[in-house]
């Protein structure tokens, strides 16, 4: 395989075959990461769970230590009190059915988040199969179906994030950007992985923490040494 120079230049930095300890981990994920943007720095967890089983699940929600980097826009679906609390908390764009309607007639998806009240979930699940694919669908498990809308909001702008096992038992998450230094990245790391090991489901069995490891948006991935579960 032929690879840029950037991302050649990367592979020369480090080891692929060793697993580093989580705050030298960090440190090459920042050093590798050498393109002209401020790339995002993610996480790859690989569970010893099965994903097909519905007692293995494991999602959960978590405000990063220091944020993600990354401001996220909040469309509100609510009327009355809550859409009036949405708008002074800092929403940006809060309505109800007509915002339903410009997302199904404009294809419009100018948003990160989806909030909604429980009693607008009816009108919000007409458009479920254009925003679940997207992963927008507001969920109560993940604190976007709720009446307290101001406190939502301000979770997603102070940096939460979701964690949720994909269909090859993979969990993919971003945990900050590079100008985040590795200090900075190390303390969201840490914070995300204590979510993920106690999150384990009952169900299952063996070795959890499968492998672990740490990229940039056009940097290479590297492994981490993580033996806690």
């Amino acid at each position: 395989m032929k690879y840029g120079k950037k991302y050649a230049d990367s592979l020369k930095a480090y080891d692929r075959s060793k697993l580093y300890d989580a705050d030298e981990a960090m440190g090459l994920a920042v050093e590798t990461a050498k393109a002209k943007f401020d790339e995002t720095i993610e996480l790859h967890v690989r569970l010893g769970v099965d994903p097909r089983q519905a007692d293995q699940q494991v999602r959960g929600v978590l405000v990063l230590p220091n944020g993600t980097g990354k401001s996220k826009k909040v469309l509100v679906i609510a009327k009355g009190e809550r859409a009036d609390i949405a708008q002074q908390a800092g929403a940006d764009y809060v309505g109800a059915e007509e915002m339903i309607q410009k997302i199904q007639t404009e294809n419009w998806f100018d948003f990160d988040v989806v909030i909604t009240t429980p009693d607008m979930m009816g009108v919000v699940g007409r458009i479920g199969k254009v925003l679940g694919p997207k992963g927008l669908m507001p969920n109560p498990k993940s604190g976007t179906v709720t009446m307290d809308v101001a406190k939502a909001i301000a979770e997603v702008k102070a940096g939460k994030v979701e964690y949720r096992l994909d269909k090859t038992a993979i969990i993919h998450c971003p945990i900050g950007k590079k100008s985040f230094g590795k200090e900075k990245l190390a303390e969201n790391f840490n914070a995300l992985m204590d979510a993920i090991v106690k999150a384990k489901p009952a169900a299952a069995k063996g070795q959890y923490i499968k492998s672990v490891a740490v990229s940039s948006t056009m940097g290479p991935g590297i492994k981490i040494n993580y033996n806690k579960a």
